[in-house]
């Protein structure tokens, strides 16, 4: 799973982006200035940053020359500057891609999941029993043959594959999975789509080892 260091000092946008991130498959940390980003860079290892360039407590240029003088981490500004100044002044700095306020959230992922392949930290495959997973590809294989899942079951089994080894509830799910693909999804239709997945990557769908019930609690993938 990617790891994205989120640094922004609003809190709406940090609690909106935190939700598309995480729903996207993306392991996120949050720091709302410079000093707290710096301190969390220090302690952590992560794929890419989206920064903020005007904070309240420091500024995002400076954040981005510690980064790239430290490990070269990919760096996406989030400007709600669109001036010529604050564009090239990141790129000059190492930044990777700018992306303007208000953002489309298709459009930023899309910029996300591009800088990560251009600098080489593509998410690799996931494996478990016979099955495959390649969310570069968003293609799944059992027994080497790609099966096809809908937009739904597909990011159902990636929340399961990124969480492996917990138990995950119906709740839980459904705060994952809740507006993809713009459907709306309950209680009584996440089984329905828990059902049509095991139909689809269980060899036994009636006795299932992939996605197993954790009667009381919930599902879990894995040991």
């Amino acid at each position: 799973m990617h790891r994205i260091l989120l640094v922004e000092d609003d809190p709406a946008i940090v609690t909106n982006l935190v939700d598309i991130l995480k729903r996207e498959g993306f392991s996120v940390d949050t720091a709302s200035g410079q000093q707290i980003a710096l301190e969390r860079m220090e302690k952590e290892k992560y794929d890419l940053c989206l920064l903020d360039i005007s904070l309240g407590e420091g500024n995002g240029f400076a954040v981005c020359r510690a980064i790239k003088e430290k490990d070269d981490t990919p760096v996406i500004f989030l400007t709600a500057s669109g001036d010529e100044y604050s564009v090239v002044a990141g790129f000059d700095m190492g930044a990777d891609d700018y992306v303007k306020k208000p953002f489309r959230p298709r459009e930023l992922i899309s910029r996300i999941r591009n800088v990560l392949r251009r600098t080489g930290r593509q998410q690799t495959t996931m494996e478990i029993a016979n099955l495959l997973v390649d969310p570069e590809k968003a293609a799944v294989r059992k027994n080497g043959e790609e099966i096809f899942l809908s937009a739904l079951e597909y990011r159902l089994l990636l929340v399961f594959m990124n969480h492996r080894g917990m138990v995950l509830s119906r709740a839980k799910l459904l705060e994952e999975i809740w507006d993809i693909a713009g459907d709306f999804v309950n209680d009584n239709t996440l089984t329905v789509y828990i059902k049509r997945l095991r139909d689809k990557i269980e060899n036994d769908p009636q006795h299932p080892t992939i996605i197993k019930t954790v009667r009381g609690l919930g599902y879990k993938v894995g040991d």
